[in-house]
């Protein structure tokens, strides 16, 4: 136990012992010392396939929740496996032989029975998965329909909560979602229809099933969700502060800088502020962070790199020759171009460039992370959720949140 927390609690044993009839709590204040909060981690089903990273991998003593991304949503509007021989097929050494499943979900209940205080979030949709959702929000028949069996999945897995991304409502997702002018308001009540369906779950499992979503970092994105709606509703919003420049933009940018570089420009902090400013509470904001970075190639060995013309991409770290995306792991990064890191002071961001090569890497170093983590205790957020754990080289850059978020206590 640290010494704060050992103070505080002799604090309060003593105002007790005293006769005092009602003792109260604070809540610490943002830059106080007395801080915890939430390690989200988010863990891909499709990690045992090429990166060869299992469940048991997973650095559980420094996170505190964990988003198993993603499950699907049948032609039926219920939540299924996404995967469902990496889900709940694949047999792994040692599979608790009494549970009726086996794949990554038994390996999670595994990882939990391990370490107590973890809990485990089945994560549903993602980019690819999101096609349904509008429909699945339309009509009270179809959210209770798809709540209850929110329910069910949480029981039949152990899971124990549940986290929405959906991408997006109304518009700005994948060309093959179904979208409505009305998903704005739908999202709300679908959201209060499961927050009342996990809560009479929860009055009889004798538990808090937690209900989490996760939420976009551009302004013309955002406009589509009933923030203050939602914060009421939710535990928490993972806010996906990552993917400000991508790849398909001609020039070279930072892909989640903490400031803006220039006047105006987006950033981590421009986003975080419009989710304050639209009345969510900085303790229901978890910022997200990237493992992964974006690399181009041809670029001009001239302001080492920034904001200069790109040629193309080279190889990320999973992409197929003909298909070159220029996605690399953080992992990659640091074995191919960890010499290169540089930084930007004007917009606390991180990037590796290769003037030999031409070669420019937007990313996030440890120099980056910590700037992210004295932001988060500085703003009193919530905590930072990590996509997506696979990619961390070395467990390096959670090692940095775990120890400057101190979340011993998050979610309790």
């Amino acid at each position: 136990m640290h010494i704060r927390r050992l103070v505080a609690l002799l604090a309060g044993i003593a105002l007790v012992l005293s006769g005092c009839a009602t003792v109260t709590v604070s809540v610490p204040s943002p830059g106080t010392n007395a801080f915890s909060a939430r390690i989200v981690a988010y863990y891909v089903s499709w990690g045992i396939y090429a990166r060869h990273y299992t469940v048991a991998d997973i650095p559980a003593d420094k996170v505190t929740h964990l988003n198993y991304a993603f499950a699907n949503i049948s032609p039926e509007g219920t939540i299924v496996p996404g995967d469902a021989w990496a889900d709940v097929q694949k047999q792994f050494p040692g599979d608790l032989p009494e549970l009726h499943f086996h794949g990554n979900f038994n390996q999670l209940v595994k990882l939990k029975r391990e370490h107590p205080r973890l809990r485990t979030l089945i994560s549903v949709g993602g980019w690819t998965w999101s096609k349904r959702f509008s429909d699945v929000a339309a009509t009270v028949e179809s959210r209770s329909r798809f709540a209850e069996s929110a329910v069910s999945f949480l029981r039949t897995y152990h899971f124990d909560g549940v986290d929405l991304d959906w991408e997006y409502p109304v518009a700005g997702g994948s060309p093959a979602n179904s979208t409505r002018a009305e998903d704005r308001a739908n999202f709300t009540l679908l959201l209060a229809t499961m927050r009342s369906a996990l809560d009479v779950a929860g009055s009889t499992d004798d538990k808090h099933y937690l209900l989490t979503i996760a939420a976009p970092a551009g302004a013309s994105t955002m406009a589509h969700f009933d923030l203050p709606g939602i914060a009421a509703v939710v535990d928490w919003i993972n806010v996906m502060t990552y993917d400000y420049h991508v790849s398909s933009e001609p020039t070279t940018g930072y892909d989640a800088p903490l400031y803006g570089s220039a006047a105006g420009a987006p950033s981590v902090d421009t986003t975080i502020h419009a989710y304050l400013a639209a009345g969510v509470p900085a303790s229901k904001l978890v910022m997200g962070v990237p493992l992964y970075g974006r690399s181009w190639k041809g670029v001009a060995a001239v302001n080492n790199g920034v904001g200069q013309r790109v040629h193309g991409f080279p190889p990320g770290t999973w992409d197929k020759p003909s298909a070159p995306t220029g996605v690399m792991d953080y992992t990659d990064i640091m074995n191919r171009f960890g010499s290169w890191i540089r930084w930007d002071p004007r917009a606390d961001a991180s990037f590796a460039y290769d003037p030999s090569a031409g070669i420019f890497i937007t990313f996030d170093s440890p120099q980056a992370a910590r700037a992210k983590a004295a932001y988060i205790r500085r703003e009193g957020l919530g905590g930072v959720m990590i996509w997506q754990i696979t990619s961390d080289y070395r467990g390096s850059l959670l090692d940095i949140y775990d120890k400057a978020l101190d979340p011993l206590l998050a979610g309790r």
